[in-house]
């Protein structure tokens, strides 16, 4: 994530909008948060990686971990795929999302996060 979010840092700004807030009859600036690029950046990079290198990110590598299928062949491209999108869109939840994700872990008797029962992955050593 850390990677992600250096490469990302500048493509995620925020700019203002004018509203129009009718019960002070006033125009008001209202943050607007540019998520979109932050968040395309950060499925590239988790896609690209454990896709075709080896099922490891550089964090997975630092830690000696890997994305499996969950026979334990390598995972396909479009499992991966599925895997991140999930992942993506539970974070989009703010907080919330990314607690029930990676709550699952706990509970799980193969600890596998939602994103990872979506894309019928594990994460296991390397």
């Amino acid at each position: 994530m850390i990677i992600v979010s250096i490469v990302s840092s500048p493509f995620g700004w925020t700019s203002y909008q004018e509203v129009w807030n009718s019960n002070l009859e006033i125009w008001e600036r209202v943050p607007v948060e540019h998520v979109i690029p932050m968040s395309i950046i950060g499925f590239l990079y988790f896609w690209l990686l454990h896709s075709f290198w080896n099922g490891q990110t550089v964090g997975k590598k630092v830690f000696g971990m890997r994305v499996v299928a969950v026979d334990g062949s390598k995972a396909s491209v479009g499992q991966i795929a599925v895997r991140e999108l999930v992942r993506e869109l539970m974070s989009w939840l703010c907080c919330v999302g990314t607690l029930i994700d990676l709550g699952f872990i706990l509970f799980d008797d193969r600890k596998q996060a939602v994103h990872d029962k979506a894309g019928k992955t594990l994460v296991v050593d390397a």
